[in-house]
């Protein structure tokens, strides 16, 4: 048991440190996205939401009301969003 647990670790760093086989690993994109909950956390209008992050409106009320669902690239760049909206915004701004 310590063994593995060992091994379990040495990965762990290996990974943090991106020295690690990233074939190996395989991406996690959740099947559903709570829009709403990630704008709401935001504390952002779907107004602001959707001009910050290059939504259509529309696209985002239909999100929000469960009229539509995001697909897989859209729900992608959603979970970027919701984990970590402060590096999203800086790669989308203009450069002055």
């Amino acid at each position: 048991m310590a063994e593995s647990i060992r091994r379990g670790l040495e990965e762990a760093v290996a990974y943090a440190e991106g020295t690690a086989d990233e074939n190996r690993y395989g991406v996690h994109i959740p099947a559903e996205i709570d829009v709403k909950a990630i704008r709401t956390k935001l504390n952002m209008t779907q107004e602001e939401f959707a001009g910050r992050f290059g939504f259509s409106i529309k696209t985002l009320r239909h999100w929000e009301q469960g009229q539509r669902a995001p697909e897989g690239p859209a729900r992608a760049y959603l979970l970027v969003i919701d984990r970590n909206p402060k590096a999203v915004q800086k790669a989308l701004r203009k450069a002055a």
